[in-house]
């Protein structure tokens, strides 16, 4: 017998049973957008490998051992994209969005061969927003308020906590850079044969270990905020009033620089330890100096990105009733099994989903009995159920049942529309 072939490890199925929450999820995320003035962009899921090199960073762990690279038939390297903004930018530049103000958003696939675990995975999706041509940070402060309602939204927001960093000018951090190498020289006997390789490579990326013992030296390193110039200082003080202002709290995070080389100013992630370990669930900042670096114009730009598995985890476990309210149907349409029956079950539903477009209505196919129908309606979480027995059809009349009442009503099929209405509201 043949082995039945399996999905690739860290890359999963999602299920109609867990889709429709991923659906009310991403609906009520995208209303948001909308409410905020975003469009949509699509890009290719394959990028040329040297776009992630030039944006990221060579010397990155994205760069160097989790991206998926391949060679094509014409032997041009690419790779499954690790994240979309270097893509945004690539598609900006090539089609000449950069001569306005652009705010996008995307939602779709990323690849990175990290070890799976929970809440990490090697095929994940995000939702991220790319805004160009804005500087100042009102629209930073602009993008958490979005994110906070998202929160809100989700009925998450006890659940995330904001960290917030400035990282500076890069000069600045080129400064910052050279004095935390030689604080790790100093220690070198203290680091793990990898740090001791890292801190030539990245030195930055050592801010975010996650090893206990280089946490511990880190309490005694240089503080980037020591070191960023006087006008990133006040930026970032600014930004942090004005949060204050509209109620936003957070934590200043001064080990918080992110995983990617492009940032500069402000940069932030939401975190929340609902999930049994400290998870980041939405991230970004500022990022200046992308666009010329990938040979566009010099074009401000600021974004982030929300990991959608974590999120749908998050409200998997803390908000209930947003779950169950994805799973239900409005309308289940029982009927008397026979071949006349079945057509006219056909066309009341259409009838009922001209009338109520936005209505979730399911008709019943099998061959069961009502008792075994109206136990698939009470599965399914209807809250009506429409009955087309076979005296309903001699007498061109419908059964309604309210099933949160539990009280039912025979009316002429006339009536049908205005009584589902008025049952509805």
């Amino acid at each position: 017998m043949k082995k039945n072939i399996q999905s690739v490890r860290g890359m999963n199925d999602y299920l109609p049973t867990i889709t429709l929450l991923w659906q009310k999820i991403e609906s009520t995320l995208k209303k948001i957008l909308y409410n905020y003035g975003f469009n949509e962009i699509r890009t290719p899921i394959i990028e040329k490998t040297i776009l992630f090199h030039r944006a990221i960073g060579e010397i990155t762990d994205v760069v160097e051992k989790e991206m998926y690279i391949f060679n094509d038939r014409n032997n041009e390297s690419l790779a499954l994209r690790p994240e979309n903004t270097a893509g945004c930018v690539r598609a900006a530049i090539e089609h000449g969005l950069l001569n306005k103000e652009q705010r996008l958003w995307y939602l779709g696939p990323m690849f990175r061969y990290d070890r799976p675990q929970k809440c990490r995975y090697r095929q994940f999706h995000q939702l991220g927003v790319e805004v160009f041509g804005l500087s100042g940070f009102y629209i930073e402060a602009e993008l958490i308020l979005m994110i906070s309602r998202w929160w809100y939204s989700l009925g998450i927001t006890k659940y995330v906590r904001l960290e917030l960093n400035s990282i500076g000018s890069i000069e600045s951090r080129i400064k910052y850079r050279e004095d935390l190498l030689k604080f790790f020289e100093y220690n070198k006997n203290k680091l793990d044969e990898e740090s001791k390789n890292r801190i030539y490579k990245n030195p930055l990326r050592m801010l975010d270990s996650k090893n206990k013992n280089i946490q511990n030296l880190l309490i005694d390193a240089p503080k980037i905020f020591d070191y960023i110039d006087d006008d990133s200082k006040i930026y970032f003080t600014s930004l942090c009033s004005l949060l204050d202002n509209f109620g936003i709290k957070y934590d200043i995070n001064h080990k918080l620089v992110r995983g990617l080389d492009y940032y500069n100013h402000t940069v932030f992630e939401w975190v929340t330890e609902s999930c049994g370990l400290k998870n980041t669930i939405c991230a970004g900042g500022r990022y200046d100096n992308l666009v010329k670096q990938l040979g566009g114009i010099d074009t401000p730009a600021v974004g982030f990105a929300m990991g959608m598995e974590r999120t749908i985890m998050l409200v998997q476990e803390t908000n209930h009733e947003f779950i169950l309210s994805s799973s239900e149907f409005d309308i289940y349409l029982a009927s008397f099994n026979t071949e006349n029956n079945k057509q006219e079950t056909l066309i009341i539903a259409e009838q009922v989903r001209d009338a109520f477009p936005n209505l979730r209505l399911i008709v019943y196919h099998g061959s069961g009995n009502f008792k075994k129908q109206l136990s698939e309606a009470n599965k399914y979480g209807a809250k009506v159920v429409l009955i087309l027995g076979k005296n309903e059809i001699e007498n061109n009349q419908i059964t309604i049942k309210n099933l949160y009442t539990s009280t039912q009503e025979t009316i002429s099929r006339q009536s049908m529309i205005l009584y589902i209405k008025k049952l509805l509201n």
